[in-house]
């Protein structure tokens, strides 16, 4: 058997392959509840062969929200609805996971198909709040409102809420966004974060918001379910976060209790040139951070190929791979990545239903 189609087990779940569907931003929410579209398009994924799928980035409270359409579970409301996808998911063989997150000040803007742009409290945006009142820049020009240590514990208690609400919707992968220049990451690099208190300046405060938001939620997550963290371990710019410091953050996770860490980049500023894109660009520094931190690793970033994949796992780099966009394009990218890797297990990938037609 191929290495990508072993099984992998994190606590007490075993995910069927190494193979996960990353988070995606679907923008097709109203006031954060799932509907028909995230039912058929993560439950799509499952049926296709996926050993995990991850909801998208999913809000702890509305103003958390990247846009109005954002995936929400800031209340009770949103359990139901979710349990349904992660029944049917469950049903179909892949371990249900979910993302977590609070925009910060990339908060309030329009859909990417709509400009992608800042949206004005008259025209149905909101308040953006952010560890300084400095604003994203290009097109989302709108400055946040500096939080103050009272915004800080609502913020922390609205991810402990949402994480038990995750639990009772049926959800066995937790991972906690700590990248892409939303608010966790804008605590962490030193691009966005101007603070002159406990949580701003060295390095020890500027993780201090992560460290206790991530504390927070391990203490109600089950100790049995692993909980995960997405961070970007590099903002690619001088003066931003680096994969030295990024490493020594990773050790402190790993003794609060973080299973995995999903290594991912930048984004907490505009204009940034350096970055290296190529395939599987992350896996090196994926592999280096799973080394020096002696943690479990998985990664995205122009995954595409299957004998790619195999490579990234079979030679330790990452121990699982997420897929985006080749996923949109391919549900059931699993299975004929077993059937380009001749592995037998391509016959028991696709439900019967299908699999009768097609073998």
């Amino acid at each position: 058997m191929s290495k990508l189609f072993e099984p992998l087990t994190l606590k007490d779940v075993t995910m069927r392959n190494r193979i996960a569907v990353s988070p995606m931003c679907q923008y097709s929410s109203n006031d954060g509840m799932p509907n028909d579209w995230h039912f058929v398009h993560l439950g799509s994924r499952a049926v296709g062969g996926a050993g995990l799928v991850v909801v998208e980035a999913t809000a702890v409270s509305p103003d958390g929200r990247i846009s109005p359409a954002d995936s929400g579970i800031y209340t009770d409301d949103h359990v139901e609805p979710f349990a349904r996808i992660t029944g049917f998911m469950e049903q179909h063989g892949a371990v249900s996971g979910i993302q977590l997150a609070h925009a910060g000040r990339k908060a309030s803007v329009h859909k990417p198909w709509e400009g992608d742009d800042s949206i004005s409290e008259s025209q149905g945006g909101w308040e953006t709040i952010a560890p300084s009142a400095i604003a994203f820049g290009e097109n989302i020009t709108k400055v946040p409102r500096q939080m103050s240590i009272e915004d800080i514990k609502r913020v922390q208690s609205d991810f402990v809420a949402s994480t038990k609400r995750a639990l009772a919707a049926g959800f066995r992968f937790l991972e906690i966004h700590f990248a892409h220049g939303y608010l966790a990451h804008e605590f962490y690099s030193p691009l966005s974060n101007q603070r002159e208190d406990e949580y701003g300046g060295c390095f020890e405060n500027r993780i201090r918001f992560l460290m206790e938001t991530f504390t927070a939620v391990r203490n109600v997550w089950p100790e049995n379910l692993p909980l995960a963290a997405r961070l970007s371990v590099t903002d690619w710019i001088d003066g931003g976060v680096t994969v030295e410091e990024s490493i020594e953050l990773v050790r402190r996770l790993k003794d609060a209790g973080l299973d995995m860490l999903d290594v991912s980049h930048g984004f907490v500023t505009p204009g940034v040139d350096a970055v290296p894109w190529s395939p599987g660009m992350m896996l090196p520094h994926a592999e280096r951070i799973g080394r020096e931190a002696e943690i479990a690793t998985t990664t995205s970033w122009l995954i595409t190929e299957p004998e790619q994949a195999e490579e990234a796992v079979s030679s330790g780099q990452v121990d699982m791979v997420m897929l985006a966009r080749e996923l949109l394009r391919d549900p059931y990218w699993p299975y004929h990545a077993a059937k380009a890797l001749r592995d037998d297990v391509a016959k028991d990938i696709l439900p019967v239903q299908y699999a009768r037609a097609v073998q």
